[in-house]
């Protein structure tokens, strides 16, 4: 993996504008710590980060090749997981390789195919590509939004990177937010609508999309989308299908030059990656898998049961790892690194963002860092089998507004009148729900039920699973960490979008057809364990930390948040007893001291990126 940076303008010389470009770079070292690459030209300049997991000598960033009387500059983040079925076409084709990495082939790719190369590609990416002779740049992001990817324009100044600070790190963008950032920071945070920036005038390139920009002007298209139709096969057939994807994904996403290892959490998603990866650990003679888990100090004696983590993940972690005779790693954190977590979770997301659930995993990330460069996770199989809580309860079904945010109105009591004044937060969230309903590709004839059960399967993986995989791009990227995600394969996503309901239940269980074809990787223990999300600490030192430092910032005359806070609402909750206090306001994870670190990280952002507020 790796971080990109670049800058078009056809109204200005760039070749002495190198240093803005290192400028930008800099601000990507956590995402490629292994080198950097400046390209610059009259009218355009790229700025590569390099983060080295296959063919260090060849991969080198940015990379240009002349093909028929045209050059091609390459800046490339992310992974290609069909490398060799690519090289072997092109090579059919006449193409010649001097390297092993995946970036020659999607260069090569681009230059046989054009835009239509997306088509081919199966992995996770963002990248660039000037055309010389045209003067054009090609941006592209992979289907489901794996790695991120943002862009401005800035009088004649096209700028791009792979995170946010990038772009500011430009002297033309300015940190400024109007009511639209407002509203996405306090009405939709810590998720963002698809395509939005926060910042005035940054955008993100939406998923399973490119963008082509001349002298000429700009335009965007999507390549590839969720196709609904009747599901054509039997239930066995379904089983065998799943399986032979999962098992293909995640084979395809074992390949590295470096040390690979898996997240194990013991639930179905990461024991399924895991007990995959270990077979062929073992079957290609590489030795023990590794695994890591993630747990907080105390959380054994702290540990209570909800609706939304009914078992503690600690023994089923250890159980599988024996299963599997993995090299396992137990990874604790206390109270005090997840607040001192919080500032620098908030500097990789570049926006405040899931608290101490984005700190933990920043933390974990690092820790595995030590052993590996390489780690494949569970993320995303509740999105693609409808595993969540709210896919199964009638109260979230029945909702009028996204299912993880159905408490915005307990949230916003605490937001000022100011802030109600300037943004109608309740309307504003309203219409992006409804945006969302508006693009679901309807099956005809599907009514009901269904139709309801396929429009929350868009809303998860448009909406939802955008939000956790950024949180994983940008928590493990700042360590210098690749994490892969197997269940975002987009054969795997196209083939269960069309899968029955019932299918998909089978056995009356959430992801039940995944339990099913999992039968024989897995202990049956393990199969049927119920669903538990990613694991936080229930110390109840954590919320007085949290709710102390919340304070600490409504006290400071100076803080730039208090123009938007009911600071006597958020004082008189405070000095409740807050330790049974249930006020889950986004999400599965994120209750009463969520809330708390939120406000706090608002805080530290506004002050640490001088956010103006137009």
């Amino acid at each position: 993996m790796c971080g990109i940076a670049g800058w078009i303008d056809w109204q200005a010389d760039l070749t002495g504008q190198r240093a803005i470009l290192e400028e930008m770079a800099e601000t990507l070292v956590p995402r490629g710590p292994d080198s950097e690459g400046i390209w610059t030209s009259r009218h355009a300049g790229f700025a590569h980060r390099r983060l080295i997991v296959v063919d260090p000598e060849g991969g080198v960033q940015p990379m240009s090749r002349t093909h028929g009387g045209e050059t091609y500059t390459l800046v490339y983040n992310g992974e290609l997981y069909n490398t060799d079925d690519l090289r072997g076409e092109l090579a059919a084709r006449g193409y010649r390789f001097t390297t092993t990495s995946d970036t020659e082939v999607l260069l090569v790719s681009y230059i046989e195919w054009g835009p239509e190369c997306l088509e081919k590609l199966n992995g996770i990416y963002a990248f660039a590509i000037w055309s010389h002779n045209e003067e054009s740049v090609f941006l592209a992001r992979d289907r489901l939004g794996v790695k991120p990817l943002f862009y401005t324009q800035q009088g004649s100044s096209f700028i791009f990177g792979s995170e946010i600070k990038a772009l500011l790190a430009h002297p033309a963008v300015k940190p400024e937010i109007t009511k639209e950032g407002l509203a996405e920071i306090f009405g939709l945070g810590p998720a963002r609508t698809p395509g939005v920036g926060v910042f005035h005038n940054v955008f993100e390139l939406l998923p399973a999309s490119y963008l082509l920009h001349t002298r000429h002007g700009m335009k965007t298209k999507r390549y590839w989308s969720l196709d609904s139709h009747a599901h054509p096969d039997d239930l066995e057939t379904t089983i065998d299908t799943i399986r032979h994807l999962l098992g293909d994904s995640i084979i395809r996403q074992l390949v590295a030059d470096v040390p690979v290892c898996t997240l194990l959490s013991g639930g179905l998603d990461s024991s399924a990656i895991s007990a995959f990866a270990a077979q062929a650990f073992q079957e290609q003679g590489m030795g023990p898998l590794h695994t890591f888990s993630v747990d907080y100090v105390d959380n054994d004696i702290h540990f209570r049961a909800n609706e939304f983590q009914p078992n503690a993940d600690a023994p089923w972690a250890k159980r599988v790892s024996e299963h599997l005779a993995s090299i396992h790693h137990d990874i604790y954190f206390d109270t005090q690194h997840l607040i001192d977590s919080l500032p620098v979770a908030l500097h990789a997301r570049d926006l405040p963002g899931m608290t101490d659930i984005d700190g933990s995993l920043y933390l974990f990330c690092g820790e595995i860092k030590k052993k590996a460069t390489v780690a494949l996770s569970g993320e995303c199989a509740d999105e693609v089998f409808g595993g969540y809580p709210w896919f199964h309860r009638e109260e979230a079904l029945s909702a009028t507004t996204f299912p993880w945010a159905r408490n915005l109105r307990e949230k916003t009591k605490f937001f000022s009148s100011d802030l109600h004044a300037e943004v109608d937060l309740e309307a504003y969230v309203k219409d992006r729900y409804q945006e969302a309903l508006d693009e679901v590709p309807r099956l005809q004839g599907e009514s009901g039920h269904d139709a309801r059960i396929r429009e929350m399967f868009y809303l998860n993986l448009t909406r939802w699973m955008p939000t956790l995989l950024d949180r994983k791009d940008r928590m493990s990227m700042a360590v210098g960490l690749e994490v892969r995600v197997p269940f975002c394969d987009h054969r795997l996503v196209e083939y269960m979008w069309n899968v029955p309901w019932s299918m998909k239940t089978y056995g009356e269980r959430e992801k039940g057809i995944l339990r099913q074809a999992l039968r024989g990787a897995l202990p049956d223990d393990v199969l049927m364990r119920r669903k538990s999300p990613y694991p936080k600490t229930h110390n109840p030192s954590y919320l007085a930390s949290v709710r102390d430092k919340a304070l600490a910032v409504l006290h400071d005359t100076s803080s730039p948040i208090l123009p938007f806070i009911n600071v006597k609402a958020v004082k008189e909750f405070a000095s409740l007893n807050l330790a049974s206090v249930h006020m889950p306001w986004f999400g599965q994870l994120m209750n009463v001291p969520q809330f708390f670190a939120y406000l706090v990280q608002v805080d530290m952002w506004m002050r640490e990126y001088r956010v103006v507020v137009k």
